[in-house]
């Protein structure tokens, strides 16, 4: 079972066991952590969606680690205008081992409108059939008019070859 949570303004996707670095969390280590703003969860082909949260779903984790990113240096450069200003920047994280799911009663991902949209569908599958047919007789008459011109085209090499010979020799 997996699910999708949002926390620090991203979102995420994690199964039990997964260990996931999110964005700073004021949590000691050991400390557990519950997420409730859960958007998914999901097993095989029964995933539970929700409009946009799903109420009563929590993902639960702990707290591994809390640390910094390796160093980004940061380099603001104009030239010819004597100008570069230069930084870095170490991003905070906190390392989350995923200890459970839990997921209440939410609904699939809206039956109704697939069955609504299904017939406009079946339309459009019909309506194609005919407009294929029609661009195919078009590029079949393209290519047989490109033909014709290629063998008036290499006709008309083959004569002007043979004039040319002939005036060489005489």
């Amino acid at each position: 079972m997996y699910a999708v949570f949002r926390t620090g303004g991203k979102q995420y996707r994690a199964a039990k066991g997964d260990v996931l670095r999110l964005e700073k969390i004021e949590a000691d280590e050991g400390a557990t952590v519950t997420f409730d703003e859960v958007l998914l969860i999901g097993e095989g082909a029964d995933v539970k969606v929700g409009d946009p949260l799903l109420s009563g779903s929590s993902v639960s984790g702990k707290v591994l680690s809390q640390g910094k990113t390796k160093k980004v240096n940061v380099v603001k450069f104009k030239r010819r205008q004597n100008y570069l200003r230069q930084g870095s920047h170490r991003q905070f994280y906190t390392e989350v081992e995923i200890t459970g799911i839990s997921g209440a009663g939410a609904k699939k991902a809206a039956p109704k409108k697939e069955a609504a949209e299904k017939p406009a569908a079946e339309e459009k599958a019909e309506a194609k059939p005919a407009a294929k047919k029609k661009v195919a007789k078009k590029t079949a008459a393209k290519k047989a008019a490109s033909k014709k011109t290629s063998k008036k085209k290499t006709a008309a090499k083959k004569t002007a070859a043979k004039k040319k010979a002939a005036k060489k020799t005489s």
